[in-house]
């Protein structure tokens, strides 16, 4: 089975042809259509992340087509167009993952090939207005802005939100989540560029957050957030604590930028703050997160799409940090 595998760290992905192994009882057989990239993959590639294991086919992101199961009791799943839940193990309670959660692509084999075996419980009915490449930008992202935004950050219509570093996939459905349910949405970035797509999508405003003082800008343009959703943290984290509502929630899913430098815990607790973390989400979640993008329609915005054999080009668009939403691979 043709994949592209990663077989040593800070090189190229490799591809060529692996063994897919037994179709168990309880998982399907997945003719791959599309699959997806996220920050994990690039981290993964440079040795920046827990339990890596050797030869592995990347890939957390994939939309395609039921040809097998391993049982006859999920018959029913035969044929069908579906987008995979790359959160496995879960665990039963909503307020976290279980010790046991793991991400398809590692320690799994992922999504960057031709096949996929994953567990039946993982499937769920591609959304029909999607294509094939902005089902596979989905899964991920979705799941991790909708915990965040919804879950988590508990938005509701007519409040104030700030999605910081727009761009990526998940800032990216998280503004569009946010402008689905009627909330005002503000976003940051480095780029104007980036900023002026984000308007297009409904953002009412947009800042620099390399511009000293923004968020002196923000207050006073757009009004202090009910919301933040952030995944830098670092530096940049006081701003935000500055800028917050009284009563608002931040909700952390990354620190891309590194720990926070300080936090003036006399605004946390002066002006009630809460500081919540999130990351993926539950099963729940994601059947919530699908709910969202039906209703609405919403679609992922797909940066730039490349065939299974450009991985590497994909991989480096990444790392470049240009994109604006997911960057696909056709399959």
């Amino acid at each position: 089975m043709p994949g592209l595998l990663i077989t040593k760290l800070k090189s190229p992905l490799e591809l060529k042809d692996y063994d897919l192994g037994e179709l168990k009882p309880g998982y399907a057989k997945i003719a791959l259509k599309a699959a997806a990239l996220n920050r994990r993959d690039y981290w993964i590639t440079q040795g920046l992340y827990p339990g890596i294991e050797l030869p592995k086919v990347l890939g957390s992101d994939g939309a395609g087509i039921v040809q097998q199961v391993g049982d006859t009791k999920d018959d029913n799943w035969l044929d069908q167009e579906v987008i995979i839940n790359p959160g496995w193990n879960w665990g039963t309670s909503e307020a976290a993952q279980s010790p046991q959660f793991t991400i398809l692509g590692m320690p799994q084999n992922g999504t960057f090939t031709t096949h996929l075996h994953a567990p039946v419980e993982m499937l769920r009915a591609k959304p029909k207005h999607l294509s094939w490449e902005e089902a596979a930008a989905l899964p991920l992202s979705g799941v991790t802005a909708f915990r965040a935004t919804m879950s988590q950050g508990q938005l509701r219509p007519g409040e104030k939100v700030l999605v910081s570093g727009i761009g990526g996939g998940v800032a990216t459905l998280a503004l569009q989540f946010a402008v689905a349910i009627g909330a005002e949405v503000a976003v940051t970035s480095s780029s104007e560029a980036k900023i002026a797509k984000a308007k297009e999508m409904g953002a009412k405003c947009g800042f620099n957050y390399k511009e000293e003082g923004w968020q002196k800008q923000a207050a006073e343009k757009f009004g202090r957030p009910n919301l933040i959703i952030d995944s830098a943290a670092g530096k940049g984290y006081a701003n935000l604590i500055d800028l917050a509502a009284p009563g608002c929630r931040i909700v952390n899913y990354g620190a891309t930028t590194g720990p926070p430098e300080k936090v003036d815990m006399f605004k946390v607790f002066w002006n009630q703050l809460k500081l919540i973390g999130s990351t993926m989400g539950s099963p729940a979640d994601f059947r919530g997160m699908l709910e969202l993008v039906e209703k609405h329609e919403i679609r992922p915005i797909v940066d730039q799409v490349f065939s299974l054999a450009q991985g590497n080009e994909a991989l480096a668009r990444m790392e470049q940090g240009e994109q604006f939403g997911k960057i696909v691979l056709r399959i």
